[in-house]
């Protein structure tokens, strides 16, 4: 099917830059909020995105025109009797999105396609709540959408072969990276990022080191920003809403540091709100320092890179191990959706673990859980490619092939 009219529900930061990707390719785009505030807000991001092109002189003052020409504001329903595809991303909350679905359900043309961007959420859930679940898929943008290159395609429970063909077929007409993955809490590259995020957190809780010297560390090691200058650009709201959620489906490998439920209670939601892990302008960093005494007493912990590290490159072996993507596709997962790289190589966490030594990976995971518990038992995927001799690298094969 090919899409000739887009839709976008929701005109916040993602929603608004999912809308300026579609504007770019040259498709007519609906972006619809419920609070003209909120409407208005995001044409003015999507502007903004343009005139920033115009002046780097990547495009004319005229084009501008032209591409804003191709956004349709919308506070209802009005525009959607012809749209081929809606993208919805409201925030991350299953009963709203569940509304809304409902709602298109009844305005939409039959062979509509509805895609979600939520980072977590069950898209079978989603589909349930509409007549057309065969029509339903994830389409999971990455922040800020018009720089970044990855798209997570995730396939429900009832979402057909063509409308998973549409949609990868549309994600490159936008010059994205497509990467089909298999519904699970998480997806794919959240699922990975989480437990490194989390125990980045642990560590400074834990008094083991302190924000500035975690981040300096994880971009020497490779990272494009350290763990605590992402999720204040995330949003700890968002990171600790993601964290909950995949807390309570995966357990306590999961579970999420409890500093992050404190920066949120008291407003530090990041760069946003002025203030997060770091302060920006004139807002103290006391009220962080006296939650890391509180936490920290009594605790005897240490920071190491490999510490933050062999949580995520575990992960990627069980997603593997459940057939949630391939090896390959892990790794373009996290080099185009996190910039991941390692001593100046683009790489991803299958082929790290590979590099680093599938044996050495397993021991120190070993090591690591008898130092802080069982969220560092090795998958029995790892377990299995050393049984095998397959220890990557020096082995002529691991998750990978060598020669």
């Amino acid at each position: 099917m090919y899409i000739f009219k887009a839709a976008v529900i929701g005109a916040g930061a993602m929603g608004a830059g999912i809308a300026q990707v579609i504007s770019f390719s040259g498709l007519p785009v609906v972006l619809k909020d419920v609070d003209q505030t909120y409407l208005d807000k995001g044409m003015a991001t999507i502007r903004k995105i343009y005139q920033s092109r115009v002046d780097k002189g990547k495009m004319s003052a005229g084009e501008l025109d032209s591409k804003m020409s191709l956004v349709i504001p919308a506070l209802d329903y009005g525009e959607f009797g012809d749209v081929d595809i809606v993208i919805e991303a409201v925030p991350e909350k299953m009963a709203l999105k569940k509304k809304v679905f409902a709602e298109l359900d009844g305005v939409c043309p039959e062979g509509t396609i509805f895609a979600s961007n939520t980072s977590a959420l069950s898209i079978s859930e989603m589909g349930r709540a509409t007549h057309r679940p065969h029509k339903m898929i994830g389409m999971h943008f990455f922040n800020p959408a018009n720089v970044m290159k990855l798209v997570e395609i995730i396939k429900g429970e009832s979402t057909d072969d063509e409308t998973v063909s549409d949609l990868v077929a549309f994600t490159e007409s936008l010059r994205k990276i497509p990467v089909v993955v298999k519904e699970c809490p998480g997806f794919l590259v959240n699922r990975l990022l989480m437990p490194y995020l989390n125990e980045a957190t642990l560590c400074l809780q834990e008094g083991a080191a302190s924000a500035q010297d975690i981040d300096s560390a994880m971009r020497d090691y490779g990272w494009p920003m350290g763990p605590f200058t992402l999720m204040d650009f995330l949003g700890l709201d968002v990171s600790a809403d993601v964290g909950q959620y995949l807390s309570s489906q995966y357990g306590e490998r999961m579970k999420g540091a409890e500093m992050f439920e404190r920066l949120v209670k008291l407003g530090r939601l990041g760069e946003k709100s002025g203030a997060g892990f770091y302060s920006y302008g004139d807002q103290s960093d006391e009220p962080v320092k006296q939650i890391i005494a509180e936490l920290s007493a009594g605790k005897h912990s240490e920071f190491a890179p490999e510490r933050l590290m062999y949580p995520m490159l575990n992960e990627a072996a069980r997603a593997v191990e459940e057939g949630i993507a391939d090896v390959k596709d892990v790794d373009m997962a996290m080099i185009a959706g996190t910039g991941m790289t390692y001593k100046g190589e683009r790489i991803g966490p299958l082929a790290l673990a590979d590099k680093i030594g599938v044996d050495v990976l397993v021991a120190g995971l070993e090591d690591l859980e008898k130092k802080y518990g069982s969220r560092f038992h090795p998958a029995d995927k790892l377990y299995q490619l050393v049984k095998e001799g397959r220890l990557g690298e020096k082995a002529k094969a691991g998750f990978l092939e060598y020669v």
